[in-house]
């Protein structure tokens, strides 16, 4: 009874036989419909939380929300699949990827600086050929990527002065 409209609610909750619908032996509703999408439309009653299988379409859902009467799942589920649409639209995701080199002492700071869509990727020891003073110093190479979207609606953006920094430091190698 989340959504008072809802064929459910109308049918399990109200005083009166607002809605005919027939029962087995049992006192349970037949309700003709695929069992297929309703354990999507279930669970959401449920917890208010759209979860949908991969194996499931989206559409399927959306078409016993839509029966069912169940407004804000209709909306849910719409704008999920205006979302992916939109997603395949644009194409596959391309990254860029730069490869780092700093000192042990160094890593700390330039993973702290990272932003701007850049994501750690991996860390590779080089060893320590380095020595200062009277100590070792580890070096590492940093794999970092970036999800390639410079452009929106044809206007070129401007890296922010931390990708600067980023690009610059992976500049140096």
């Amino acid at each position: 009874c989340r959504e008072p409209k809802s064929f459910l609610c109308r049918l399990c909750c109200q005083d009166g036989p607002e809605l005919g619908s027939d029962k087995d032996e049992t006192g349970a509703y037949l309700i003709d419909r695929d069992p297929t999408y309703f354990g999507p439309i279930l669970n959401y009653l449920r917890h208010g939380k759209l979860i949908i299988n991969k194996e499931l379409a989206e559409e399927g859902v959306l078409e016993e929300a839509e029966f069912y009467n169940i407004a804000s799942l209709v909306r849910l589920v719409k704008e999920r699949i205006r979302d992916n649409e939109n997603r395949t639209s644009q194409g596959p995701v391309k990254h860029v990827y730069r490869v780092l080199q700093c000192q042990e002492e160094e890593l700390t700071q330039m993973v702290s600086t990272m932003s701007d869509g850049w994501k750690f990727e991996q860390l590779i020891s080089i060893g320590s050929s380095y020595n200062y003073g009277n100590e070792d110093q580890a070096e590492f190479l940093c794999v970092v990527s970036r999800e390639l979207n410079n452009s929106t609606n044809g206007i070129v953006k401007e890296p922010s002065e931390k990708a600067k920094i980023l690009q610059e430091r992976g500049s140096r190698m």
